[in-house]
Formats: C-alpha cells, structure tokens, sequence
C-alpha cells in the first residue's frame, strides 16, 4: 500500500499527544515502514476491569484510530489475563483482581463500544491470556529476573505506597512485566496509553531490549477531566460522558462542564485540529463571546462526532425546550399501566435507574418528580389509571398511560 508522506503523518500523530518517547525513533520506524511498504503494529492494550467506556477512554482509542486511518496495523490487546493481577497504576491500595470469566465478560462490552470508533475490519484483538497463560514458573522467574525491585520502586504509585507503609504486594510487580511480555510476544513498534501508563510502557521497552527486539516508540494521550472539571473522568466518580450514552444526555452533561475545560475537551472530545483550535482559542479570548455559547457548539460537535449533526442539533432544541422554556421532551418513553404498581419498580423496569437501591436514594434527594412534584415517599404506588410523567434527575422522562 502507499503512505502517506512521513511528516504528514507525524504531523497527525502528534495532534492531542502529551508524549512520544522517543521522537526521533518514531520517525526512523515511518521511514523504514514506508520504505518497505510495512504497516507499523501499534498496540493498545485495554483493562477489561469495567465494561463501560467513556470520552476518556475515547481518546486513546481515537488515536489508534488514526494509525489505522494512516495504514498501520492496530491491535487491541483484551487484558483478560492482567486484569487478574490487576493494574497497580494510579492506585493507593491493591486493586480486586478478576475471574478470567468476569475479565472475558466485560472485554466482550468493551469491544462492542469500541466498534463506534474503531475500525473492526482491520482490527486484530487479542486476548493476553493467550501467550500469558501459557508461561510456566521458570519463564515466570526468567521474566522477573530482567528487571530489578529498585527500578519497580520508582514508579511514584509504589514508591507512595511505601513511604505511607501500605502493603504493596509482589503479584503487582507483575503487572507491568505481563504488559511488557504483550509487546516481546506482538512485537510492537509503538504502543499507546494515558498519561498513567507511563511507566508501564516504558518497562516493555526495557523489557523488548532484553528479548533482542527492538523497542517501541511510547505514545502518552492526556487524561481527561470529568464534568468537574477535578477529577479525572470515571464512572465511579460520577463525573463521565459515556460513548453510549443518549445524544440528549451526552449534550446536557457536556454542558456542564466547567469554563476552564471548554479548550480540552474541544481538542481531546470533539477531535479539533490545530487549525480549528486556533479559532476555538480566539473566542474563548474575546470578551464579547459568552463561554456558553461554545459550550453550546462544543456539545454538538462531541454529539456529532458519536451520532450525527441532525441528532445533535436535536439534541440542542430538546435541551432548549427542557431546561430554557422548562417544558417536557415529545418523544420520550411511554408505558401503559394497567394496575397499580410502586413507582421503584416502574423506575427499574424502564431503566430509569439501574438498581431500586439507586431509585430509592434519588427519591431521598429529591430527584424524583411527578407531574412537576418532588416524590420524597419511597414506597410511593402509581395509580394504574392515572397519567403523569415522571422525571428522574434532569434529563430522564417517562410518561405514563
């Protein structure tokens, strides 16, 4: 196949990147690739420890996007295996390993998400268990003997841990080992991950050294703050956009995101190029622009990105009609009740929470209204021929009869 030219492509690669480790080798491997006419085997591997992906999950997954946009060969590496050591990064106590079952569980939701970015066609997955599996203890202790316990010391997550005297247990020094074993069995030229995985990715190219190989180009993504704009983005900090998430609710809570985010979020969201970055700075500069109002165009454009512009600037007007005119969406769901039924059960049953533990704790909060009332009675029934519309939180409808 033909490449495109070298500085093109690092142009493009370098587009959203904290780090390339080193440069210089990644444009001698383009080089090389295009003078052979050899796609690059760039490898992401992803934790399988939760099955829900969100826009910082996307991030990464958009730039092995773009290596398979450029012709490269991407592989995502399924850490159906590591999941069960579980990884030590960013973590100040041990993280709960996995069942290789619950670890192959969730890799099947993570890659039918993965599928709204990716490119399955050209895609290899692989599942590490594969080669991992299959190591027994002498490779095991052949692998550990390749590193030293005060290089593993350095990683600021042990070394943390250790001055706090919290237990760091020895399978963890394992983990980014097994990772490294990923790039010696795939042989990888370049492999990308978040900021925390730094340390990570740099081990497997100590570790390739030792096997005689060559070793990967590392590409750092930032990580990206949640609708707080503190946290980074994660589900159990109740602050994601998920990748599945409605097109109502992905423009509702995009605008919630703080001022300050408005820049990154373009640029690590809604994939702005440097030429449309330049543009977003400048309003962001001029006092004339309300912030909200590129908040406004940055939440279509995430919507866009997962959805369509039709389906964005629907979004836009339903979001209008809800929280600027204070009305209630056309279409959202119906049932038809035919006896009474406790409204915890109605709100499971039309998923408008996700567990009645949930629905009880909003009816507490007061996140639950009937008819434009706050419900505060948790074993409230619902009339069977009685119609109203339930609210739940800002976004969720459901009429009744």
């Amino acid at each position: 196949m033909s490449f495109m030219d070298v500085d093109k492509q690092i142009e493009i690669i370098q587009q959203g990147v904290e780090e390339i480790i080193p440069l210089e080798e990644l444009r001698k491997k383009l080089v090389s690739s295009q003078k052979e006419n050899q796609p690059l085997v760039v490898k992401l591997g992803c934790d399988p420890s939760r099955p829900d992906l969100h826009l910082g999950h996307a991030v990464v997954l958009r730039k092995l996007r773009q290596f398979q946009d450029l012709g490269h060969q991407a592989i995502l590496v399924i850490g159906d295996f590591t999941a069960m050591i579980g990884d030590p990064s960013g973590r100040n106590k041990t993280r709960p390993q996995l069942t290789l079952e619950e670890a192959k569980n969730n890799a099947e939701s993570y890659i039918d998400q993965a599928k709204i970015i990716l490119d399955l066609d050209s895609l290899k997955i692989c599942n590490n268990s594969k080669w991992l599996n299959s190591m027994n203890f002498s490779n095991v202790v052949d692998l550990a003997s390749k590193y030293t316990v005060a290089r593993m010391m350095e990683r600021d997550d042990f070394e943390k841990r250790f001055k706090s005297e919290i237990s760091i247990t020895i399978h963890e020094f394992l983990y980014p080992l097994a990772q490294a074993m990923d790039s010696v069995h795939l042989k990888s030229d370049i492999e990308l991950g978040g900021t925390d995985q730094k340390f990570n990715l740099l081990v497997g190219r100590d570790i390739q050294r030792e096997y005689d190989q060559d070793p990967q180009v590392i590409l750092t993504v930032p990580l990206i703050e949640g609708t707080d704009g503190i946290e980074k983005m994660s589900k159990s900090y109740d602050n994601h956009i998920g990748i599945t998430d409605s097109a109502d609710d992905m423009y509702g809570k995009t605008l919630s995101i703080p001022d300050n985010m408005i820049e990154k979020y373009f640029m690590l969201a809604a994939n702005y190029d440097d030429s449309s970055m330049d543009k977003v700075k400048k309003s962001l500069s001029d006092s004339k622009i309300n912030p909200r109002d590129i908040k406004r165009e940055l939440a279509r454009k995430i919507v866009e990105v997962y959805y369509s512009e039709d389906l964005a600037k629907k979004a836009e007007d339903n979001f209008d009609k809800i929280f600027i005119k204070k009305d209630i969406p056309d279409d959202m769901p119906q049932m038809k009740l035919d006896e009474d039924m406790p409204l915890v059960d109605i709100l499971l049953l039309y998923e408008l929470v996700s567990s009645k533990s949930e629905a009880r704790r909003l009816i507490d909060q007061g996140a639950v209204r009937i008819n434009d009332q706050k419900c505060m009675d948790r074993d409230h029934i619902i009339i069977g021929d009685e119609p109203l519309v339930i609210k739940v939180g800002k976004r969720r409808f459901l009429k009744v009869n």
